[in-house]
């Protein structure tokens, strides 16, 4: 198995597993991808995204993609994947330790956040092997980090070190690497603390594109202001104060 899986009640830890090939992204991890997403589709929960043995995912796996033609490009085999992870009703966290290269760093960009060690090592070399960056970074880094940057990082397929991509607002934290995991599930113990409708409906106003605002806020709000969750949430807030 290239991707090992553990469900938890208000969670999803997927690791990609290719210690071999330093888990670099082939069919099977794509595969499995999209079996993960249907799970997550199904009964939503929180992902956190990671790689084994000090390595988030050091690209697609070349082999492949040397044999790849024309109409396999036209498939978006990656694309897809990576589109339906960004589109997961609620939050993914890619948790990046080592490299996170090529189809490795458009994965981790689909994430809605992402952390990292030291060690991380990011970026697009895809000009050099005379392909480019098709599975999201040309349209999903931009918005991360400007266009003047991803332009710089795309162009010259230059890859950044942990504080460069802590800098440049990629990352939102640097952890050391045996305290990587327990910071993402922090994070996810502060999502699960939250009401899960009203999580999910931040993430789709979100990546909602800006013509739709604020229009989209309206009609999720106007769902959230009738539902029995923000009634008893806001009633305990309001005794828990009164008892102060």
């Amino acid at each position: 198995m290239t991707l090992q899986v553990e469900a938890r009640p208000d969670r999803v830890i997927a690791v990609l597993d290719r210690p071999e090939k330093r888990n670099a992204i082939d069919q099977e991890t794509i595969d499995a991808l999209h079996d993960l997403c249907a799970s997550l589709e199904e009964h939503p929960r929180t992902l956190i995204l990671t790689g084994a043995d000090g390595v988030f995912a050091a690209g697609a796996d070349i082999a492949q993609l040397r044999e790849r033609t024309a109409d396999d490009a036209r498939r978006g085999i990656n694309a897809t994947a990576f589109i339906r992870i960004r589109e997961l009703p609620m939050p993914v966290i890619a948790a990046i330790d080592g490299y996170a290269l090529g189809g490795g760093a458009e994965l981790a960009y689909a994430a809605d956040i992402r952390i990292g060690t030291p060690a991380l090592r990011i970026g697009n070399p895809e000009t050099g092997l005379g392909i480019m960056a098709a599975a999201g970074a040309t349209w999903r880094l931009p918005e991360i980090i400007g266009e003047a940057r991803a332009s710089e990082l795309l162009l010259t397929g230059r890859t950044l070190d942990a504080e460069e991509a802590l800098a440049w607002g990629l990352v939102s934290a640097l952890h050391p690497a045996e305290d990587l995991l327990g910071a993402a599930h922090a994070l996810a113990d502060r999502i699960a603390a939250n009401d899960p409708l009203a999580t999910q409906h931040t993430k789709r106003a979100l990546r909602t594109p800006r013509a739709e605002h604020p229009a989209i806020e309206f009609a999720l709000q106007a769902e959230l202001f009738e539902s029995p969750a923000k009634h008893r949430r806001m009633t305990e807030f309001l005794e828990r104060r009164a008892r102060r």
